[in-house]
């Protein structure tokens, strides 16, 4: 073996090591602050729907373990307030699985039941049909349908259901000519 090769390979083992040491904490920390995420917003103190610039956040804890220096790449305010100082990230840095949409809703979910089969809605996974949510006006809402700075308040107002539920009551919505309806025996 030559010494350029030796050298190549030494290299490559140093570089695959630096990697190796280096890659989760990025990962971890991208896919930590990733996702639309629910504030308040400190200027109007109403819910507003953020987005992080998990990338940036991901390579700042690559050159430093436990740096945290988040920023903003959408807001619902923008672009008319682009230019805020962005104080509700602090709410973000707190707690950032508690504002998460995902885990908002995830969260209101836990330990209910469906209220039209009584089934226990439980934990769910979001790859997966997920529960809806049932207006006061009887129609059926999926969560991908919705604003996501509008959530609170669908949650105060609004009734879980599943999602075979929800199918069902969309299709008798859409199609009544083609619903028949037996009494229960």
């Amino acid at each position: 073996m030559s010494a350029l090769t030796l050298q190549y390979v030494l290299l490559s083992i140093v570089a695959g090591l630096v990697l190796f040491a280096l890659l989760p904490p990025l990962i971890q920390t991208y896919r930590r602050f990733r996702g639309k995420r629910l504030v308040i917003c400190p200027e109007t103190r109403q819910p507003v729907a953020v987005d992080v610039d998990a990338t940036h956040a991901a390579l700042g804890a690559m050159r430093e373990p436990g740096w945290q220096h988040l920023r903003l790449t959408t807001c619902t305010r923008w672009p008319e307030r682009s230019d805020c100082g962005q104080e509700c990230v602090t709410q973000i840095e707190e707690a950032p699985e508690d504002c998460l949409v995902q885990s908002i809703i995830a969260k209101w979910y836990r330990d209910r039941s469906c209220v039209l089969c009584g089934r226990p809605l439980g934990e769910f996974h979001w790859y997966e049909h997920f529960p809806a949510a049932l207006g006061p006006e009887g129609k059926s809402l999926e969560w991908t349908s919705l604003e996501p700075e509008r959530i609170p308040q669908v949650l105060a107002t609004h009734r879980p259901i599943c999602w075979n539920c929800h199918i069902v009551e969309t299709f008798r919505r859409e199609h009544p000519e083609l619903v028949t309806d037996r009494p229960q025996r």
